[in-house]
């Protein structure tokens, strides 16, 4: 009988030590795991909110005891889903807003501010989503309609690329904009010595400038209502796009709470407060919360022709757009956050922003560098100046998605010839070989998926047109994976912690109902997420 004891005793030990080793174990999977080698496996354990171990069921099972066993049932999961370029906290704003996007025509914008007037009496009227673009009469509205339903109460509506707005009278009074007012970088249309309410670019935070910054729980509700709506796409990484200093602590304060769980990367805005306070600072980096960059804007947007040219626009001639600032201001911004070791982002959308700025860039950097400063959209290129990305590691951080929304009216801009060299995702992929892809949201859809579906097919939700909008730079799938993965992870210095699903990384990862890798293209946009997990913790079920 003694005998049996140490036979008990080891077995009563190794059982100890098997005893709840993991936290998570899924199981019956398809696993993309987006490593080196794009290889695939059926199960996962999560130990710690990170990756304990990838491969496969019958050795896992053996080795670890979970306290939660999921079963797939077959279903494809990919590493959390990352957008490389979005303005996350707008996107919150704007769910408390006027909600312009879709609406077919002037009349039917100005029923929906009337229409939330009735819900929200006090205060400004802001709203975003109009584009003219859309409508049968394809110019710039006028205020008249505002002026007389809000004779008194302000109103500010910003076009869907947040580079045009209009605002009535009542607005521009309080900001003191007169008709023939000009500004470096802007522009204030004046029609026959009045007012069209049409301001673009440096010329719409004159009147912005004068709203009231929003009360802490608005703040608040913004972020929640922004990552709630994220959580549900499968979005579990948002780089935002030039924000305050002010916001760090706000985001930051949240996510200690817990109630703000998505990871964020954020660019501040070029402004001289925002530089003194990085500087001064350092870098701010926590599991959550990575600032290390600045958002530049170069230009503004094609569709409301402030994006610089090089030659006039095809549909208006004498007209070459602007940039938005000196280059003389462009040169001592890259130079000082060169120096202090930051990230430098610059919103280039025309052929001559972007030449500017890649030159810029190229004085700065000089050649091959692990700096990975980006140029975000890279649009419209010289094709002489595709060879810059790739001589000077600099990167393109590119929205699919603008590609088949601008497909309709981008020619008329450009003419034939230059439409050639825009949205070249394919020749830009070639220059580093890796890319990161966005939405640009609100100005685009959140989804992922929508992004996804515009790298590999090039078309629209209706799959216009057949063939795709210029095929010649489609994105293969494994690209577009990589692309909302582990390149966007790599372009914010988060490859080692994030962007693919290997031991030691975050447990950042999405169920989807469909295999994106497998379907047909046409079923892509209609694929949904059924959960998303951040450090192995469910934060959206389908259910």
């Amino acid at each position: 009988m003694k005998k049996l004891w140490p036979a008990l005793l080891l077995f009563a030990v190794a059982c100890k030590q098997k005893e709840y080793n993991a936290d998570l174990l899924v199981k019956n999977a398809v696993v993309y795991t987006v490593d080196s080698s794009f290889t695939t496996a059926n199960t996962i354990v999560v130990k710690g909110g990170k990756i304990l171990a990838v491969g496969d069921a019958d050795t896992l099972e053996q080795k670890y005891l979970a306290n939660e066993v999921i079963d797939a049932k077959g279903a494809p999961i990919y590493p959390g889903f990352i957008d490389a370029h979005a303005h996350f906290y707008e996107y919150g704003l704007g769910l408390q807003e006027v909600n312009l996007t879709g609406t077919h025509s002037w009349n039917e914008a100005v029923d929906s501010v009337q229409a939330y007037s009735v819900r929200n009496t006090d205060g400004w009227i802001t709203g975003q989503g109009w584009d003219q673009n859309d409508w049968a009469q394809k110019q710039f509205p006028n205020k008249a309609k505002l002026d007389s339903l809000f004779p008194v109460r302000p109103v500010i509506l910003s076009r869907v690329d947040g580079h045009a707005a209009i605002a009535n009278q009542a607005a521009l009074n309080i900001a003191g904009v007169k008709p023939g007012q000009t500004i470096n970088g802007g522009e204030i249309e004046t029609v026959n010595g009045k007012l069209t309410g049409i301001l673009v670019d440096n010329a719409v935070g004159i009147v912005t400038r004068k709203i009231p910054e929003p009360i802490a729980q608005v703040t608040e509700d913004a972020l929640l209502a922004a990552q709630k709506n994220c959580f549900a796409v499968g979005l579990t990484t948002v780089d935002d796009c030039g924000l305050p200093y002010t916001m760090i602590n706000t985001i930051a304060e949240l996510q200690h709470k817990g109630a703000l769980k998505m990871r964020m990367y954020v660019m501040l805005a070029d402004r001289e407060e925002n530089y003194e306070y990085l500087f001064k600072r350092g870098a701010y980096k926590t599991p959550s919360l990575n600032v290390r960059a600045f958002k530049v804007y170069a230009d503004g947007a094609l569709g409301s022709r402030g994006a610089c040219l090089l030659q006039p626009y095809n549909d208006q001639k004498n007209w070459k757009g602007f940039l938005l600032s000196s280059q003389k201001h462009f040169e001592e911004v890259a130079k000082k956050i060169y120096d202090r070791g930051f990230q430098m982002a610059t919103h280039a959308i025309g052929d001559s922003a972007n030449r500017v700025m890649l030159k810029i860039y190229a004085s700065v950097l000089k050649g091959k560098n692990d700096r990975r400063w980006r140029i975000e959209h890279a649009q419209v290129l010289s094709p002489q100046d595709i060879k810059l990305f790739g001589d000077n590691s600099i990167i393109p951080s590119v929205q699919p998605t603008h590609a088949t929304s601008d497909m309709y009216w981008a020619g008329k801009r450009l003419g034939a010839d230059r439409l050639k060299s825009a949205y070249v995702y394919k020749q830009l992929l070639k220059q580093n070989g890796w890319i990161p892809l966005g939405t640009d949201f609100p100005v685009e859809n959140i989804n992922p998926m929508y992004t996804f579906y515009a790298a590999v097919e090039r078309k629209d939700l209706k799959g216009f047109p057949e063939g795709g909008f210029q095929p010649e730079n489609a994105l293969n799938r494994n690209e577009a994976l990589k692309g909302i993965t582990i390149w966007a992870a790599k372009a914010n210095f988060e490859e080692k912690e994030k962007g693919s699903l290997e031991p030691g990384k975050y447990a950042d990862f999405v169920i989807l109902d469909k295999d994106i890798m497998k379907i047909k293209g046409t079923e892509l946009p209609k694929v949904k997420v059924t959960s998303t997990y951040i450090n192995g913790v469910k934060v959206y079920d389908k259910k």
